[in-house]
């Protein structure tokens, strides 16, 4: 088993910063792809940024240029650092994983979720 934990949300306003933190914990062999996805009220989840183990990232063309995602490998935790945010990111945010268990069993975990909101 895997857990994520997501931390960092909250209220902030248009224009302002917001960083997230993920960390993952339990029977832990490795990690590959660590992600981050969105989910406002009436729409459907999506996906925001990915980073690989090797650092390689992608994010969504909303995104784009405001946010950054990160990881640092000896703690299992994945950032997702969001500046000029807009009520369009509105949102809870999960945090997801690609890991190997100590029995090398491949899972695909999910946090519980942080919501995120800013004002106009």
């Amino acid at each position: 088993q895997v857990q994520l934990v997501e931390s960092g949300g909250g209220l902030v306003q248009a224009g302002g910063s917001l960083r997230l933190s993920c960390a993952a914990s339990g029977s832990i062999f490795s990690i590959n792809t660590m992600a981050w996805y969105r989910q406002a009220p009436g729409k459907q989840r999506e996906l925001v940024a990915t980073i690989t183990s090797g650092g390689s990232t992608n994010y969504a063309d909303s995104v784009k240029g405001r946010f950054s995602i990160s990881r640092d490998n000896a703690k299992n935790t994945v950032y997702l650092q969001m500046n000029s945010l807009n009520p369009e990111d509105t949102a809870v945010y999960y945090c997801n994983a690609e890991a190997i268990t100590t029995a090398r069993v491949w899972l695909h975990s999910w946090g519980q979720g942080t919501q995120v909101t800013v004002s106009s």
